[in-house]
C-alpha cells in the first residue's frame, strides 16, 4: 500500500512529531511505500512577513492546495494520512483528495478541530465556548494572550467549518482516546466515522531494572495546564520527599522562584537522558487541569515500570488504573495530590507492583505492533467508505 502522511511540522519537536516520526517507521517496517507532504513552521521565521503569510495560509492556501494535487496526480496514493494541517498547508487542501477519490485517515492528535486553541483551555480553566459554531469566543476572550493570534486561530477554524472541510471529506477520523472521541460526537462528526487509536511507545530503550527509587519525578511541558501549580504545592506539603521536573518551563518563567527546597528543575531532557530519569524515579506524576487527549508520558512511565499518579481528566483515566497501575487524584486539588504521594512514595513494593501492572498494561496495549493492527483497521474502514 502507498501512503502519503500530510503535517506540518511544529517549530519544536513534541509527542506529536514522535508520532508522525514513529508512524512513518512502522509503515515503513511492514513494506508500505511512504509519501510525505510537509511543511516546518519553522519556515515562518525567514518568510517575508512570515506571520502575516501563516496567519492567511491557515484559513486557505492555494500554494498548498495546488502542490497537494500534483503531488496526488504524480504519486498516486492508495490512502492519505493527515497529522497536523495548521498553519502553513490548511484543511483548503481536503478537497483534493475527495476530487481525486482517495480516502483519507485524520489522527486527531489535539481538540482543534473544534476549539481554536486545541487546548479547551484558557485563563485556568477547561473551556468549551467556542463549540458548535462559537469560534468569535476564541477573539473575546483573547484565549492566546495576543488579539491577532487569537483572531487568525478563530477565523482558521471558522472557516474550515464553514466549508465543511472536514465533514465532506475526511473519511475516517483516529482519536487516541474514548474520551476524545465522545467530544467530537458531541460537537456533531458521525460517530460511525471515529475509531480509537492510541498512541504508541517504543519499547526497546524502556526497561524496569530495580534503581534506588530516588524522588517523584514529572516529565513534560511545565506550564499552567499541566498543573503544575498543583505540582509546587504538594511538594510543599510533603517536604521530606524529593520532586523533580523535567522539562522546559519557559512558559512559567517565575518557576524557579516559586519551587521549594524540595523540587529540582533539570529543564529540557534529551529522550537519552530521560531513560535515567524514569529509572531513577518511584512515582511519575501528571496533575494536569486540561483535558489531556492522551498523556504519552504516563505510557512512558508505565513502560519502564514506574507507577503513575495521574489527573482523574481527560484520557488519562483510561490509560491509568486506579489502585492498579497507579492512583487517580482530582484535578487541582494539590491536598489530594500529597497526600496520594506520601501513600505510594511510604510504599515501595506497592509501586513495585504497581509499576509491573502498569508495565504489562503497556506491552500489551500501546507497542508499536498494537498501533500498527490499529491503523490498519481505520484504513480499511476509511477504503470500504469511500467504495460504497
Amino acid at each position: 500500500m502507498k501512503i502519503c502522511l500530510v503535517h506540518n511540522a511544529y517549530g519544536k519537536f513534541s509527542g506529536e512529531e514522535a508520532m508522525v516520526r514513529d508512524t512513518r517507521s512502522v509503515l515503513i517496517e511492514h513494506d508500505h511505500e511512504v509519501v510525505s507532504f510537509e511543511r516546518t513552521s519553522e519556515e515562518i521565521a525567514e518568510m517575508r512577513l512570515g506571520s502575516v503569510r501563516a496567519f492567511l495560509s491557515g484559513i486557505y492556501n492555494p500554494a498548498s492546495r495546488k502542490q497537494f494535487r500534483k503531488l496526488l496526480a504524480s504519486e498516486q496514493p492508495d490512502i492519505i494520512h493527515i497529522h497536523n494541517l495548521f498553519p502553513l498547508i490548511s484543511p483548503s487542501i481536503l478537497p483534493e483528495a475527495k476530487v481525486a477519490g482517495i480516502p483519507v485517515v485524520m489522527t486527531v492528535h489535539n481538540y482543534r478541530l473544534i476549539c481554536p486553541n486545541g487546548l479547551h483551555y484558557q485563563n485556568g480553566k477547561v473551556c468549551e465556548q467556542c463549540v458548535s459554531g462559537h469560534e468569535y469566543k476564541c477573539v473575546i476572550n483573547n484565549c492566546e494572550r495576543n488579539i491577532a493570534k487569537s483572531l487568525g486561530y478563530a477565523a482558521r477554524n471558522m472557516w474550515a467549518r464553514i466549508n465543511r472541510y472536514y465533514l465532506d471529506n475526511v473519511s475516517h477520523y483516529a482519536c487516541l482516546t474514548k474520551f476524545q472521541r465522545e467530544k467530537l460526537i458531541r460537537a456533531g462528526f458521525p460517530q460511525e466515522k471515529i475509531s480509537v487509536v492510541p498512541n504508541m511507545v517504543q519499547m526497546a530503550e524502556a526497561s524496569c531494572e530495580e534503581s534506588s527509587a530516588e524522588y517523584v519525578g514529572f516529565v513534560g511541558r511545565l506550564s499552567p495546564e499541566k498543573g503544575i501549580s498543583t505540582l509546587i504545592d504538594a511538594a510543599q506539603r510533603c517536604p521530606a520527599i524529593p520532586f523533580v521536573a523535567a522539562g522546559a518551563h519557559h512558559r512559567m518563567p517565575g518557576l524557579a522562584d516559586m519551587a521549594p527546597k524540595n523540587f529540582s528543575l533539570l529543564g529540557h531532557c534529551e529522550k537519552g537522558e530521560l531513560v535515567g530519569f524514569y529509572k531513577q524515579a518511584r512515582v511519575i506524576v501528571l496533575p494536569s487541569v486540561w483535558w489531556e487527549t492522551f498523556g504519552l508520558v504516563v505510557v512512558e512511565a508505565m513502560l519502564h515500570g514506574k507507577p503513575v499518579i495521574c489527573s482523574k481528566i481527560g484520557g488519562l483515566s483510561e490509560i491509568v488504573e486506579d489502585g492498579v497501575t497507579g492512583l487517580l487524584v482530582e484535578p487541582g486539588d494539590p491536598k489530594d495530590l500529597a497526600e496520594k504521594v506520601q501513600h505510594l512514595w511510604d510504599r515501595p513494593e506497592l509501586c513495585r507492583q504497581m509499576g509491573m501492572a502498569g508495565r504489562e498494561k503497556a506491552l500489551r496495549e500501546y507497542s508499536p505492533e498494537k498501533y500498527y493492527d490499529r491503523l490498519m483497521g481505520v484504513y480499511k474502514k476509511a477504503i470500504e467508505s469511500c467504495s460504497v
